[in-house]
């Protein structure tokens, strides 16, 4: 009897903890964007045109999205020309660096986009001249989610299951996948959120 009590407690305890994780996580702001399907774990989403702050790591994609989310939080949290604090925003997205720009496959570019209000005008200078602070174009995506952890054979799993809907629905890609991920590391694996985005024309 004892024993169930304790793996109730334990149950209780970790069901309470995801509660406080998943309330922090969605108090994090997240781009502005319009549904134009929404179908399970499918949609397909417009994008305005929004501020970005973004850098390329040449490294594996893990080692990439570590060393390219320590440099723009750094930006972030005080690391630029007027010491500003700029608030945290949701998802933190990745990309081959050879969809953004022409690198080698074993480089990746890690990107924060900034919060509601911010142009590239107020922005202030980052301390680190390799992040790039840009403006991206209005886009229309499609975009599969999914929960749990985001290894390799998973990312390429749930992108091939999106290439897949894209071509039963016959909707055409007009760009390579984007990675998102909307969670700090610390958030239970079944509360995660992450997402493939591939813009389609």
């Amino acid at each position: 009897m004892r024993r169930f009590a304790s793996i109730a407690i334990v149950g209780l305890a970790a069901a309470a903890a995801a509660a406080v994780f998943g309330a922090s996580v969605r108090a994090a702001e997240e781009p502005p964007h319009t549904v134009l399907l929404s179908d399970g774990n499918f949609e397909i989403l417009d994008y305005p045109s929004l501020t970005i702050a973004e850098v390329t790591v040449r490294a594996n994609r893990n080692d990439a999205a570590y060393a390219g989310f320590r440099k723009l939080a750094g930006f972030i949290f005080g690391g630029n020309a007027e010491r500003q604090k700029i608030e945290m925003t949701a998802p933190v997205i990745e990309a081959r660096a050879s969809a953004a720009g022409g690198e080698a496959q074993d480089a990746w570019t890690i990107r924060f986009v900034m919060p509601q209000g911010f142009t590239l005008a107020e922005l202030p200078k980052p301390d680190d001249p390799t992040i790039r602070m840009r403006e991206t174009s209005a886009t229309r995506y499609a975009v599969l989610r999914y929960s749990g952890l985001a290894g390799d054979d998973t990312v390429e799993a749930k992108t091939r299951e999106l290439q897949s809907i894209l071509k039963a629905r016959g909707l055409e890609a007009a760009g390579a996948p984007l990675l998102a991920f909307y969670d700090p590391p610390w958030t239970p694996w079944f509360l995660r959120r992450n997402e493939i985005m591939i813009p389609i024309r």
